[in-house]
């Protein structure tokens, strides 16, 4: 009798969200959609912008982390779950989509492009890592997950820990196992010390905007670091208006 042949492991790259695809903390940005629908107050947001500031320019903290997620947390708690879901939808395009950082969603459709899977890793919601993936046509997208009761109303408590830190790296590995990815010949991307973890599982690992100390880490260890400016993120969006006007014009033409 032949034997089965074994299947060969998958190569696949995994995403941090906050400040490596996205510019900034999508905590802030869910916290900005909820002032809109007047979920937050003016008080909630001014904080949550303070948060912001200090993410992008010192990047994240444990501490940091906490206070962002917490507030998060209690904006939707008493919230139906299919609010918060339409919530994310209504994030990503009024507020994500133009904040991610280009070269990063370039890399990573890369990745796609030559049979790989790609996963978003976040302490977000998962709901959010889901949706960026599904958008970005990614593989999908692993995040922290909010609890809702028998009624389907979010309680603001969490189901389990933060998907952050060691807990990253530790449903990396599972995620690897189920779906049979050698983590060796795999990428991961980050900006944060706090991923150390994860980036130390696999074979390829890549900083991007690192904090100060996972920088220097990675120049002692010889990762590869990518840099990007803010000015890419705002030539992309002149670039999207100007496709934007110019089929408006030519729709409006094609009406007269």
């Amino acid at each position: 009798m032949p034997e089965t042949p074994i299947e060969p492991k998958k190569i696949a790259a995994f995403f941090d969200l906050d400040n490596t695809l996205l510019r900034g903390s999508s905590s802030f940005l869910f916290g900005k959609a909820a002032f809109d629908r007047k979920f937050l107050g003016r008080r909630d947001i001014s904080r949550f912008a303070w948060q912001q500031f200090n993410f992008i320019w010192r990047g994240e903290t444990a501490g940091m982390m906490k206070h962002i997620e917490d507030r998060a947390l209690g904006l939707v708690a008493g919230h139906r779950a299919d609010e918060m879901a339409q919530m994310v939808i209504d994030v990503y395009a009024e507020y994500i989509e133009p904040k991610l950082w280009p070269e990063t969603v370039r890399i990573a459709q890369d990745h796609i492009a030559k049979g790989r899977e790609v996963w978003i890793i976040t302490a977000s919601p998962i709901q959010m890592a889901e949706h960026i993936a599904k958008q970005l046509g990614l593989t999908g997208g692993l995040g922290t997950i909010v609890a809702s009761d028998e009624n389907g109303i979010l309680t603001g408590k969490l189901d389990g820990r933060p998907l952050h830190g060691k807990l990253k790296a530790k449903a990396l590995r599972k995620l690897a196992k189920e779906r049979n990815i050698s983590l060796k010949k795999s990428y991961a991307y980050s900006d944060s010390f706090n991923d150390l973890p994860m980036l130390s599982r696999v074979g390829h690992p890549v900083v991007v905007n690192p904090d100060k100390q996972l920088e220097k880490y990675a120049k002692l260890t010889g990762w590869k670091i990518l840099d990007f400016k803010k000015r890419e993120i705002r030539r992309r969006n002149k670039a999207k208006r100007k496709a934007a006007e110019v089929a408006q014009a030519a729709k409006s033409s094609a009406g007269q």
